[in-house]
């Protein structure tokens, strides 16, 4: 059963040895569809719609759709601090979340097309108007990129403009395996990352103002302690980070650096 259930509020795509899917796209051929519906702005490449949601030159408000898998809705803290980032780093204070309950697919695995695929048939919210809408999707099953012989994981990935995809499950196996880190922690985590893509970092549609990309991970920072970073794929993954903010007394989830924030800024951002 579908439940629509609306709440009015004011891509670290990880793991323990990482993959990192972060900035991938999906053929989608369908712009309208037998609604009359126009999609053809939430099926542009990731970034394209980086100043549209740092700034309220042409979108004053955000709505987004977050479409779970019965069993696999984030958790509350995650989705007040993933607000909370939303508002310190766009001018976008007018947002709404959309909460989409959804079957299970009933797949051991998932691609990304599988993934644009359940988009299509089940996403509600698109731009109208004054209004962006953004989709992410907390599945119940993991990447079919992952390998548990090498012992890689994906939390998330961006696929589109207004696209994403949380792997809950995941998510959930991992914050287990910790007494210190919470659900919560790895989705804020993954939401946040995730979501810079979206704004275009590190230079994914948000031109950096000075140099700050991994030369070894495309796309992501080389700043230490950013949010941005890919330490994470050569590491010993998201739960050896988080931990270790933790053990010296620093929030489990990291923010972005001075040099991210510069560029949301110049793109429109705070």
């Amino acid at each position: 059963m579908n439940v629509l259930t609306k709440i009015r509020l004011l891509a670290l795509a990880g793991s323990l040895v990482l993959t990192i899917s972060c900035s991938k796209n999906s053929d989608d051929n369908v712009v309208i569809d037998p609604g009359g519906i126009d999609k053809t702005a939430n099926l542009l490449a990731t970034g394209d719609s980086a100043n549209d949601i740092l700034s309220n030159d042409t979108f004053t408000k955000l709505l987004i759709e977050i479409a779970y898998v019965n069993g696999f809705q984030p958790t509350m803290e995650s989705m007040n601090n993933f607000q909370a980032f939303l508002q310190a780093r766009t001018f976008k204070q007018d947002i709404e979340i959309l909460y989409n309950e959804l079957p299970s697919p009933n797949e051991a695995e998932l691609s990304l097309q599988e993934i644009a695929d359940l988009e299509s048939d089940n996403r509600t919210a698109y731009n109208e108007d004054s209004t962006l809408a953004i989709y992410i999707y907390f599945a119940d099953a993991p990447s079919e990129d992952d390998d548990p012989n090498e012992g890689t994981v994906t939390l998330g990935a961006v696929y589109r403009n207004t696209s994403m995809v949380i792997h809950e499950s995941t998510v959930r196996d991992l914050a287990q395996q910790s007494s210190q880190i919470t659900n919560a922690d790895v989705e804020t985590a993954t939401l946040n990352h995730e979501f810079g893509h979206l704004l275009g970092l590190v230079d994914l549609g948000t031109t950096p103002v000075n140099d700050h990309e991994d030369p070894n991970a495309t796309h992501h920072c080389d700043i230490l302690g950013c949010l941005m970073r890919a330490e994470l794929q050569f590491g010993s993954g998201i739960m050896g980070m988080l931990s270790s903010r933790v053990s010296k007394g620093n929030a489990a989830v990291p923010g972005l650096d001075s040099e991210c924030i510069l560029d949301l800024q110049q793109n429109g951002g705070r």
